[in-house]
């Protein structure tokens, strides 16, 4: 009894927490992003990828528990691909906090240089960029086109407010020199979320064509444009907020522990830089993409009227993405 309370039964292919409240879908991406499905093993990958098909055809052998078919699923959703069934590049998966870490720490490093604000902003449009195509939908892609002109715009965008604003700090005769370190270490936030610009080039097909909606059997209805706009404000909006704890924390962090603690041990310095950022990361990455639902919810009086002719349902379901 305790135990089915603890676990819940298993579903094939529906996320193990309540994905109406924040903190199931806080829950659900805690468990995507999991560091440690990067270590998985092939003959561990495939034990599971067979033991979730022995459940689909009614194959199970006796004595599976649901913990494990749940831990099974985990590690197959956070590996392959859902449209393609094909695994996803190691660095480019959900659970790349660890592939981030040093980009954010490098974007954050006191004392840079026009050529090294240049070198990290590229390195982390490149890793968004990435991840972004590698876990795009493959139903409806994108063409690479439309990817590259993304890319393209958020390295353009990233860099150009960057170095502006390093420049504008270093020409300010009136700030002192700590006032001015201070400063540039939040130089990288508004470069970095001018990175929700990407977001429209490379979902734009989805605003020509529209996403699919689905009714609450699961069953498609049609195609709305009306949906599509709101997944990708959804998705900009967590584009924004994500950089934010990201971005700002670490900088106040920092000057205190400098200014209290490291005057005299500076070899200390980049360690605990680094394992600030690398916690401030780990945290606001599942709290980010948790704020709005997976399959999120719209009224069909919402959309357009073919839509409504097309099911009796009230309220239809969509794919906000990634």
């Amino acid at each position: 009894m305790a135990e089915s309370a603890a676990c819940p039964g298993f579903r094939l292919g529906k996320p193990r927490y309540d994905q109406s409240s924040f903190l199931g879908r806080l829950r659900h991406f805690v468990d995507i992003i999991d560091p440690s499905t990067l270590f998985v093993s092939e003959k561990k990958l495939q034990e599971c990828i067979r033991l979730l098909d022995e459940h689909k055809h009614g194959t199970l052998p006796p004595g599976v528990s649901d913990e494990q078919l749940w831990e099974a699923q985990k590690i197959k959703q956070a590996i392959i691909h859902p449209d393609t069934g094909e695994k996803i590049f190691m660095p480019f998966r959900m659970s790349y906090v660890p592939f981030g870490t040093p980009i954010v720490i490098g974007l954050l490093l006191p004392n840079q240089t026009v050529m090294s604000t240049i070198i990290w902003q590229w390195l982390n449009q490149s890793h968004n960029a990435c991840v972004n195509y590698a876990n795009r939908n493959a139903t409806k892609p994108t063409p690479t086109s439309k990817f590259l002109q993304g890319y393209v715009g958020a390295v353009t965008s990233a860099v150009s407010i960057a170095v502006g604003l390093n420049v504008l700090i270093e020409r300010a005769n009136k700030l002192s020199p700590a006032t001015r370190m201070i400063i540039q270490r939040f130089v990288p936030f508004p470069a970095v979320s001018a990175n929700i610009c990407n977001v429209g080039l490379m979902r734009h097909n989805e605003l020509s064509e529209g996403i699919d909606v689905l009714d609450g059997n699961g069953n498609v209805v049609g195609s709305s444009k009306i949906a599509a706009r709101h997944a990708i404000m959804e998705t900009a909006f967590t584009r924004v907020v994500l950089p934010m704890p990201i971005f700002v924390l670490p900088p106040i962090i920092m000057s205190y522990v400098e200014l209290r603690f490291l005057q005299r041990n500076r070899r200390f310095l980049l360690p605990i830089h680094s394992l600030v950022c690398l916690i401030t990361f780990g945290l606001s990455l599942p709290v980010a993409i948790s704020l709005f639902p997976q399959m999120s919810q719209i009224e069909v009086s919402r959309l357009e009227p073919e839509i409504a002719m097309a099911t009796d349902c009230k309220v239809v379901t969509y794919n906000k993405g990634l």
